[in-house]
C-alpha cells in the first residue's frame, strides 16, 4: 500500500511543481522585469516548497541569500515575512525549483509506514500571533502540494491578464518514482 500512495503522491505533487516550472517559464523576460506579482509570487512559492519539504523544518537554509541577520539560516518564526534581498532571475529561481523538485522526489520515495506519520511542526511565533503548524509528513506534503498548486494558479492568471497567455494543465508527472 505505502508505494502504490508514494507514487500516486509523486505523480500529483510533481506535476504541481511542473505546472508551476511552465508557468515561470512562460513569462517573457520583460514582463517578468517588470511585474513584482510575478516574481513575488514565485518567489514566495518556491520558498516555502523548499521549507515545507525540509523535515524537521528547524534549522531550515535556503540555496537563496536573504536579508537577515544570521547568514545562511532562516529563522522559522520569521519566515513569512521575509523579503528578498533583490529580484531573482528567472534562470536562479528555475535552478531553485529543480532543486526542490528532486528534494521533493527523493522525500516522498524515502518514505515508509514511520516516516509518513512522524510531526512536521514549526512553532508558534507569540509576536506575531501566529499558530503552530503540527502535521504529520504526509499531511505536509499535501498541504505544500496544494500551496505549490495555489501559486502556479495565481501565476497563471497574472499571465492571462498581462500577456493573454497561460501554461496548461499537466494531469501528472511524467517520471516514474
Amino acid at each position: 500500500m505505502i508505494d502504490a500512495l508514494k507514487k500516486s503522491l509523486w505523480k500529483q505533487f510533481g506535476a504541481a511543481i511542473d505546472m508551476l516550472n511552465n508557468a515561470i517559464m512562460l513569462c517573457p523576460d520583460d514582463y517578468w522585469n517588470t511585474n513584482r506579482k510575478l516574481f513575488y509570487q514565485s518567489y514566495h512559492c518556491l520558498l516555502f516548497l523548499d521549507y515545507y519539504l525540509s523535515i524537521p523544518p528547524r534549522g531550515f537554509s535556503s540555496p537563496l541569500p536573504f536579508m537577515i541577520t544570521t547568514p545562511g539560516e532562516i529563522p522559522t518564526d520569521a519566515i513569512d515575512d521575509l523579503v528578498p534581498e533583490r529580484m531573482y532571475s528567472k534562470i536562479e529561481l528555475l535552478n531553485y525549483l529543480q532543486l526542490s523538485r528532486a528534494k521533493c522526489r527523493t522525500l516522498i520515495a524515502g518514505l515508509t509506514e514511520e516516516k509518513i506519520i512522524e510531526r512536521w511542526t514549526k512553532e508558534a511565533d507569540a509576536i506575531a500571533g501566529s499558530s503552530t503548524l503540527n502535521y504529520s509528513v504526509l499531511d505536509i506534503l499535501l498541504y505544500n502540494m496544494k500551496h505549490v498548486q495555489h501559486h502556479a494558479a495565481q501565476l497563471n492568471l497574472l499571465l492571462r491578464q498581462g500577456i493573454n497567455n497561460a501554461a496548461g494543465w499537466i494531469p501528472q508527472a511524467d517520471d516514474e518514482l
